[in-house]
């Protein structure tokens, strides 16, 4: 196999592990979310909550590709189960962070560490310097993933036209039967 076809299969069957162990972390997440009463994507950004800490609104929307306005309802619904509070910054009472309920929090911690020892006995098999390769790989692929989703979302946002077409329908929707103008005779 030339080296080109060689590293296709090579990039293609990487690509292939990677997805499949994502599609796998989904999983295992939803399971969680399930039993902790939450949505799948809650759990996801209370996941960023756990590995960055407390942050704003609006850095957890950075983080998650998601807009503000999501993050909001992520905020009230995770607020609402008691997985996470608002904290007033003490110098911009303005500025508010969301911070991870360390007791709730727990409750569903012990799950992961299923995950977690799993994932220690994987890296026994590596070295320092190839787990550091992994870790630049990780990151990196997260970045790619984060601005391909930033992509994505600007590639399938209706433009204004088909806004304002979308608009209209609702509302011819919303309308009852008899309330419609009747069409002019000609």
């Amino acid at each position: 196999m030339s080296r080109p076809k060689a590293r296709a299969a090579l990039l293609q069957e990487l690509e292939n592990a990677m997805r499949k162990a994502s599609a796998q972390g989904t999983m295992f997440a939803k399971t969680v979310a399930d039993r902790a009463g939450i949505s799948s994507s809650d759990m996801d950004c209370m996941d960023f909550l756990n590995v960055e800490g407390r942050m704003t609104a609006g850095r957890l929307a950075e983080l998650t590709g998601l807009t503000t306005g999501a993050i909001t309802g992520v905020i009230d619904r995770l607020e609402k189960a008691g997985f996470v509070r608002r904290e007033r910054d003490q110098g911009d009472r303005r500025k508010v962070f969301i911070a991870p309920v360390p007791a709730r929090m727990m409750e569903i911690g012990h799950f992961y560490e299923l995950l977690q020892r799993a994932m220690h006995k994987q890296s026994d098999g590596y070295t320092d310097a190839e787990l550091k390769l992994l870790l630049r790989y990780g990151a990196e692929t997260y970045q790619s993933i984060l601005g391909a989703t930033n992509e994505l979302k600007t590639m399938i946002e209706l433009s204004p036209e088909e806004k304002s077409k979308e608009k209209s329908k609702e509302k011819s929707k919303a309308k009852p039967a008899g309330s419609r103008k009747p069409a002019r005779a000609t």
